[in-house]
């Protein structure tokens, strides 16, 4: 299996399965310098891994990850630096139940890769879905951990902001309240709402897709480049490279097909050093290239496809046949795919400031300050 590398400057190759004995990621051209812990690298994997209320998948794994290379500490030092060789991380798997899928390992799941996997390679990991499964976003998660130290000026935050058909009022939008809900939700009313509803669909044996809005703020202007090197388009090809994502959206996204030019440009004023936008219906960005507003995504997550609901399916030698997947499953996997869209904006907007700094020899605009690169 190839492309599981993402990035060019600052890349990360993600490796190991759902019910393997580890999975983990190697992250390539991170600068020198940089303190790194296996402790920053935690933050960030807690706050994805499962088990964490009953609106997630109940499988237990501390998602406690270990440094294996690229980190360098003595006594002049000052603390653990990056050495700018790759840094190799490991999370072991130590709560898989393999014997959950031995009824299905014969029989496709509707809405999930193992069809296409079947097709493509002519073998197939159904324990979990092997590579397929939401599983593999723990090593992007550590990887994102790596790249908030290269942009670390910059604010990355997520929310989630619509279950199934529900959304948040944007009138109610906070940030303090991401951490203080199940949801990662910044509308504490919205979570409230959600909190009855996915119990519902969880005691019924379905599931529901989710939309999560990322957002981030102190992106100089100047990150991305013309036609084949947009920031835009490098954000799109890195949220639908997270399993399960359906459709990507920038700052006005499809709305913007509604608008008319009037209000649609983002108009411009003079600010005391700097032009400053009166909106941000760009999302940040404009012909591919940051403009100094917050950049804005937004990603849809589709439904759980391992239900415990009777589906019509077929077995692998083309027979009719009816499947019921048993195991431990999110009855919303949008849930935990807030800090994996963190994550891969922090990767992508790395990526671009190495790329940035390479082909211009700045930073990015002027007030962009970074002390540990």
């Amino acid at each position: 299996m190839s492309f599981n590398t993402f990035g060019q400057m600052f890349r990360f190759t993600t490796w190991g399965e759902s019910h393997g004995p580890a999975l983990g990621v190697v992250v390539d051209g991170c600068p020198a310098g940089l303190t790194l812990t296996p402790e920053i690298i935690q933050r960030d994997l807690d706050r994805r891994k499962p088990g964490q209320s009953k609106f997630t998948t109940q499988r237990r794994e501390a998602d406690a990850v270990k440094i294996l290379s690229g980190v360098f500490e003595d006594e002049r030092t000052d603390g653990p630096r990056t050495t700018g060789t790759p840094i190799s991380l490991v999370i072991e798997n130590t709560d898989q139940r393999s014997k959950d899928y031995s009824e299905i390992r014969d029989k496709y799941r509707p809405g999930h890769a193992d069809y296409t996997y079947h097709q493509k390679y002519g073998i197939r990991d159904y324990r979990g879905g092997g590579r397929t499964s939401a599983r593999e976003t723990a090593a992007r998660v550590a990887a994102g951990a790596i790249a908030r130290l290269v942009v670390g000026d910059v604010n990355i935050r997520a929310s989630l902001v619509q279950v199934g058909p529900h959304k948040i009022d944007y009138a109610n939008f906070d940030w303090e309240q991401v951490g203080q809900n199940p949801f990662f939700c910044a509308d504490a009313k919205a979570a409230a709402l959600w909190a009855d509803y996915l119990d519902d669909i969880r005691k019924q044996g379905n599931s529901v897709g989710a939309v999560i809005e990322v957002v981030a703020e102190n992106v100089p202007a100047g990150w991305g480049a013309p036609i084949y090197g947009k920031l835009s388009s490098d954000l799109a090809a890195a949220m639908m490279s997270i399993n399960a994502v359906k459709g990507v959206e920038i700052g006005a996204g499809m709305e913007a097909a509604s608008l008319t030019g009037i209000d649609n440009a983002d108009q411009m004023r003079a600010g005391q050093s700097k032009p400053y936008f009166l909106s941000n219906q760009a999302g940040g960005i404009l012909g591919g290239i940051s403009n100094g507003d917050p950049v804005v995504v937004r990603f849809a997550v589709k439904p759980t496809s391992s239900i415990i609901t009777p589906r019509q399916t077929v077995t692998t030698d083309n027979r009719d046949t009816d499947i019921v997947t048993k195991g431990r499953h999110d009855p919303c996997v949008g849930i935990r795919a807030v800090p994996v869209g963190e994550a891969m904006m922090a990767c992508v907007l790395a990526d671009h400031f190495l790329r940035h700094r390479g082909q211009t020899g700045r930073e990015g605009a002027v007030g962009f300050h970074h002390e540990d690169i």
